[in-house]
C-alpha cells in the first residue's frame, strides 16, 4: 500500500481505516481473530513498523484487543454506563440490552477494616458481611465486586441465591430497605492479583475503580461497595449542569 498523496495520511493511518471499516461493516465480527502481522505485512504491502502502528491505534480505540500468547482479536464494543441515577449491575446491563449474570466466589464474616467501617458508620473490628462476586455481561467478566454490609442485614443476605438475586432488589424487595442515595467515588488504577485473577486479566491493567455507599432512610449507610471495572471494556458518562454564579456588581 504506496502512501497515497491525495488522503496525506501516513501508511499506518491507511490500513487502520481499513481494518476500522472492516471491523464496523462485520466483515471481522466480534471474537475474529486478526490476520498476523506476516500476513498484514504482505496484504498491505508495508513495513512491520507500519502494522504495530496501526494495530496499537485499534488497540487504543478499544477495537481490538491482544491476547498474550494467542494473537489480536475484535474486541466487544465498550459499554457505555451512564451515572445519573442509583442503578444496580443487573439493571444496567438489562437496559443496555445485556445478559448480566454473577459468580459468587466467597461470602463471610469480617472484622470491619477502618475504610469499611468509617463507609457503614460502626466502629472498626466490628464483624461485618463481605461478599465477593464476579459480574458477568454476555459472558464476559466485566466487574468484581467487593460488597460490605452491616451483620444483622447482611447475615439473611447471605443465605440467598446471590448469583442470581441482585443485592439492590434483595435489599428492596425482600428486606424493605429502600435505597433512597448513593455516594460514588471513581478512581484510574490497576488491577491488583485479586482482581486481575477473578477477571481475567493481567495484573496491573487498567481498571475503574468505583467506591460507592448507598444509604437507606434516615441516610443510614447499608452498603459499601468496591466495583473494580475492566478498564478496556467500560466508559462512564455523566451529565452536568453548570451552576450560576452570580455577578459582581459594576463599579462606577
Amino acid at each position: 500500500m504506496p502512501e497515497n498523496p491525495s488522503t496525506r495520511l501516513p501508511l499506518y493511518a491507511q490500513v487502520e481505516d481499513v481494518l476500522v471499516t472492516r471491523i464496523s461493516s462485520g466483515a471481522l465480527p466480534v471474537g475474529t481473530q486478526l490476520p498476523s502481522e506476516e500476513e498484514l505485512i504482505r496484504e498491505f504491502d508495508v513495513s512491520r513498523t507500519t502494522i504495530r502502528m496501526t494495530i496499537q491505534n485499534l488497540v487504543r480505540r478499544g477495537l481490538v484487543e491482544i491476547r498474550r500468547g494467542r494473537g489480536t482479536f475484535v474486541a466487544s464494543p465498550r459499554i457505555v454506563q451512564e451515572l445519573t441515577e442509583l442503578t444496580g449491575f443487573v439493571e444496567d446491563m438489562r437496559v443496555l440490552g445485556r445478559t448480566p449474570t454473577a459468580r459468587v466466589l466467597s461470602r463471610e464474616l469480617v472484622p470491619a477494616a477502618p475504610l469499611v467501617a468509617e463507609k457503614l458508620a460502626v466502629p472498626a473490628g466490628t464483624t461485618v458481611v463481605q461478599i465477593r462476586r464476579v459480574r458477568l455481561s454476555d459472558g464476559v467478566p466485566l466487574s468484581f465486586d467487593e460488597t460490605y454490609l452491616p451483620e444483622e442485614l447482611g447475615r439473611r443476605i447471605m443465605a440467598d441465591d446471590l448469583a442470581k438475586e441482585p443485592i439492590f432488589a434483595l435489599l428492596e424487595e425482600r428486606y424493605d430497605t429502600p435505597l433512597v442515595e448513593a455516594e460514588y467515588v471513581l478512581e484510574a488504577t490497576a488491577a491488583e492479583t485479586a482482581a486481575a485473577v477473578a477477571l481475567g486479566i493481567s495484573v496491573g491493567s487498567p481498571i475503574f475503580l468505583v467506591e460507592r455507599t448507598s444509604y437507606t432512610s434516615g441516610h443510614r449507610a447499608v452498603d459499601y461497595e468496591r466495583l473494580h471495572y475492566r478498564g478496556d471494556y467500560i466508559r462512564f458518562k455523566t451529565r452536568l449542569t453548570r451552576r450560576r454564579v452570580p455577578r459582581a456588581p459594576k463599579c462606577d
